[in-house]
């Protein structure tokens, strides 16, 4: 990587018509994008030259520019001035269009309208954009924004998503139809127990849970599949053990901060997190989970699902799912911390003590409607739609449908309700 941080700063502050401010910190820091590539990049602070130090420990002042410079892609991803307020003498636009705000964007960002990108609303001095592939959305989705301030000065410019390019597109006709899914869509109509919290009680309802078909019907992607498709392994092994471990639990804080060298940048090294795991290494950790998990809950032999492992900011994150799941829409959830050196869990997470406020809810009425006749009351409500999925198998975004539904039937009552009304 060929890059002169000087030339970068002085080429921000020109653009940006920063003349009006000092640069205050600056560092490299890298990530790993979904494509399990390493990222680089370079964050400013950019102070007003009034202002001498942060006003508020933690807290950068009014007016402070921040940011950051992909330094791979040569481009920037975020501009924000803090609370809204430019002190920079840059260019203003006043009555500024729509055609000139895609003509910025597509020049800023490398990328194409109609074709990668697409106007999700205009608002006064806003504009908001949304990842496509030929205008049809993709998942995981991306989007851009881009706010000004009365003035017509530039107070934000964010950029978030992968934007593909055509070589990792697999494009196809989109042929699918209801009636192509609808046994499909009749598994997943689930009956949920959903809380509400005015009347304190367990609304029983059945709803279809969002998932996404391939283009020939043969494949479904759960929705969570796709949230975490960049480094996870599929464990799925119930944890057992013959005696609880006898060692106390020492919970280690969690630093995720990183120190990264500009000799790392310039070479690309690639992130910890990007390695694959091996046998002996998965063997690993599942050996800690049971040890961290029969530390932390004793009484909970064979209670708990490995679901995942995934590596994230140079942990190892093990998700677990309980082995007996209730129907509640809310389930519980570990989230166990796994050193990479030495293979010990030391810090958790555990959605129990959140969940416990829906412990005295009770669910409200008897059962009476069949799960057919749910069915029956939602069909014409339930939506398919096209949409661009990335399949880390594949490497490649490929041609779903999104099959999910606005709508769910009270269980006791049979009412059609919208589930934004919840």
């Amino acid at each position: 990587m060929d890059i002169t941080i000087e030339g970068i700063i002085a080429a921000t502050r020109h653009k940006f018509g920063l003349d009006n401010y000092y640069l205050h910190s600056h560092e490299l820091y890298r990530d790993v994008n979904m494509f399990n590539d390493t990222i680089y990049s370079l964050s400013m602070e950019w102070y007003p030259s009034h202002i001498a130090e942060q006003e508020e420990e933690g807290l950068n002042p009014a007016g402070t520019a921040v940011i950051q410079y992909d330094l791979g892609a040569r481009q920037y991803k975020s501009v924000i001035f803090v609370q809204g307020k430019s002190y920079a003498n840059g260019p203003t636009y006043q009555d500024i269009s729509l055609d000139e705000i895609i003509k910025w964007v597509a020049a800023e960002a490398g990328i194409v309208y109609g074709e990668q990108f697409q106007l999700l609303k205009e608002q006064e001095g806003a504009f908001h954009f949304n990842e496509c592939v030929d205008g049809i959305p993709v998942s995981p989705s991306g989007h851009i924004e881009i706010r000004f301030d009365e003035d017509g000065k530039l107070v934000q410019y964010s950029v978030y998503g992968h934007f593909p390019p055509a070589s990792i597109i697999q494009e196809e006709t989109y042929s699918l139809s209801l009636e192509d899914v609808e046994l499909l869509a009749k598994k997943q109509l689930q009956l949920i127990e959903y809380p509400v919290d005015e009347e304190q009680c367990l609304l029983p309802l059945y709803g279809i849970e969002e998932i996404y078909v391939t283009n020939d019907g043969t494949a479904a992607i759960p929705f969570e599949f796709i949230v975490q498709a960049r480094s996870r392994l599929n464990i799925d092994k119930v944890i057992e053990w013959e005696l609880p471990s006898t060692r106390p639990f020492e919970r280690i804080d969690i630093d995720q901060r990183e120190e990264v060298t500009i000799e790392q940048t310039l070479a690309c090294e690639p992130h910890p997190d990007t390695f694959p795991f091996t046998e002996a290494e998965q063997e690993k950790c599942i050996i800690a989970v049971k040890e961290g998990l029969s530390q932390l809950y004793p009484n909970d032999n064979g209670q708990w699902v490995l679901k995942t492992l995934h590596r994230e900011k140079s942990y190892i994150q093990a998700i677990l799912r309980e082995n007996k799941p209730t129907k509640r829409v809310f389930q519980r959830k570990l989230l166990l911390f796994i050193d990479a050196n030495r293979h010990e869990v030391i810090n958790y997470m555990d959605n129990k003590p959140l969940l416990s406020m829906f412990d005295e809810f009770q669910v409200q009425g008897d059962i009476t409607v069949s799960k057919d006749e749910a069915y029956d009351k939602l069909r014409e409500s339930i939506e398919l739609t096209p949409v661009y999925v990335y399949d880390p198998g594949k490497k490649k975004y490929v041609l779903c449908g999104k099959l999910d539904c606005q709508y769910a039937v009270n269980a006791t009552s049979g009412e059609v309700v919208a589930l934004g009304s919840l």
